[in-house]
């Protein structure tokens, strides 16, 4: 009997302790609310639309050290567009607009390179027959699957 007596008041402690620990994990803010104390600390000063967006900023920012790395590696859509940028200069207007969305949807510049030579070389033809024969006689001494992707971008150019 002592021993059910032992167990009861054991069972009562520890049921009489979990609510408590309970409250105290429901008290605890989340992620979020961490995020949103940090920019409202931040953003002490401001009003109005200066700082509803920069709220907007601060909540939707990456953690610090992902928003670095990411600041850190510029993107290959960032690097076509910089050297799309310093071939444009000079250009203004249509012209440098057309020539940016040409350049930005250009493929890469290395394998982009044998393409221009056949296009450039087979601007001439005036039709699709015209441009056959003049790209069989620059495909003469290739074979097989060479030939065909050869053709293929020449008959494209």
């Amino acid at each position: 009997m002592k021993k059910l007596v032992i167990l009861a008041a054991a069972l009562a402690a520890q049921f009489a302790l979990f609510p408590a620990h309970a409250a105290d994990e429901a008290k605890k803010p989340t992620a979020q609310q961490e995020k949103m104390k940090v920019c409202n600390e931040k953003a002490a000063g401001m009003k109005g639309d200066e700082r509803k967006k920069f709220m907007s900023d601060c909540l939707s920012a990456k953690p610090a050290a992902a928003a670095e790395a990411d600041a850190k590696a510029p993107t290959a859509q960032q690097d076509k567009m910089k050297a799309c940028n310093e071939k444009a200069t000079g250009k203004k207007g249509d012209e440098r607009k057309k020539f940016m969305s040409e350049c930005l949807s250009a493929k890469p510049a290395a394998a982009d390179a044998p393409t221009a030579d056949i296009k450039a070389e087979t601007k001439p033809a005036s039709s699709q027959q015209d441009k056959m024969k003049v790209c069989n006689e620059k495909a003469s001494g290739k074979k097989g699957d060479e030939r065909k992707k050869f053709m293929s971008e020449c008959l494209k150019g």
